[in-house]
């Protein structure tokens, strides 16, 4: 139904204290998925890629269980959109297979700055999949954010065009799927319900795949397994409720932060930076991500649809 302009403006602007409450949210959950990637580096060492897929869903349940009982969410949790979350749940067994397996050869702040064309994928997606109504201005910074992933890749054979990088480009395609199915999800389910199926049914999934191959827990990783839980049922919790809440071209860009945190680990554990290039590819992609951001932030304080 048609509706007049002067009303679509002021359900943007009643929508700007969520994207606030979101923009919080996601920047939560890129600190502590920086803490729960670097631990998956470390496991990735170790173990194969997906039983180190399977004890990131597996490790956290128990803080799951706990978190949706407390919230009164467990009688109802099965009255669920099902098909939505299977393909959460696929997503995810191929996302954090494809990570672990990327990080491998690749430093965090490289597959970080790979990982970055998720966010402008979910711009793109957000128009096709939720609706939602992306400016020229915001088409334009999107195509640059993808010259920026080439700049990046290097694809003439001198740069990180590798099939780690390969696996970290599907892996960001995978985000970005889930990250609008979640968004899809919330209009419909709960929260609780959410994070409740993905993390049960990745862990069911990755640990049947797995268990094949699966190799001995050393107990010299007790600690590395618990940091594990903790970071992924924060990251993952501050996550849903940043897709949940906000519109996705609004929270997506702010996964950008995750280079500095990136950067900085790197530093401290393995002492490697990124090379020039890679810099000037990230420069360039998060760029686009925060003229995205502020093209928002301009239109929702304007009152304009």
């Amino acid at each position: 139904m048609f509706k007049p302009a002067g009303l679509h403006g002021e359900d943007r602007l009643n929508r700007h204290p969520e994207n606030l409450r979101s923009m919080a949210a996601m920047l939560v959950a890129v600190a502590t998925f920086s803490v729960m990637d670097t631990i998956m580096k470390l496991l990735a060492a170790h173990y194969p890629a997906i039983q180190v897929a399977a004890l990131r869903s597996l490790v956290p349940l128990p803080l799951v269980f706990a978190w949706v009982a407390w919230r009164g969410a467990l009688r109802s949790v099965l009255q669920v959109n099902w098909p939505v979350h299977l393909l959460r749940a696929a997503l995810g067994i191929a996302m954090l297979s494809l990570f672990a397996f990327g990080l491998k050869d690749l430093s965090l702040a490289s597959a970080y700055t790979i990982l970055f064309i998720g966010p402008i994928l979910i711009t793109a997606l957000s128009v096709v999949m939720l609706k939602e109504r992306v400016s020229p201005q915001r088409w334009m910074a999107v195509a640059i954010g993808m010259a920026g992933v080439l700049v990046v890749l290097r694809p003439d054979g001198s740069g990180v065009l590798t099939i780690g990088s390969i696996a970290i480009l599907a892996t960001a395609v995978c985000y970005a799927v889930s990250a609008i199915s979640a968004r899809m999800l919330a209009r419909t389910d709960r929260i609780e319900h959410m994070m409740f199926w993905l993390m049960i049914l990745m862990a069911i999934g990755a640990t049947s795949l797995a268990a094949p191959g699966w190799v001995a827990i050393d107990p010299a990783h007790a600690l590395l397994l618990c940091g594990l839980a903790i970071s992924g049922f924060f990251g993952q919790m501050a996550l849903n409720e940043a897709f949940a809440r906000g519109e996705a071209a609004v929270v997506a860009p702010l996964q950008y932060s995750a280079l500095a945190w990136a950067v900085a680990i790197d530093w401290i554990l393995w002492q490697t930076l990124p090379d020039g290039t890679t810099l000037i590819g990230a420069a360039i992609i998060i760029g686009s991500g925060v003229y995205i951001l502020y093209q928002e932030k301009d239109r929702v304080a304007a009152g304009h649809p």
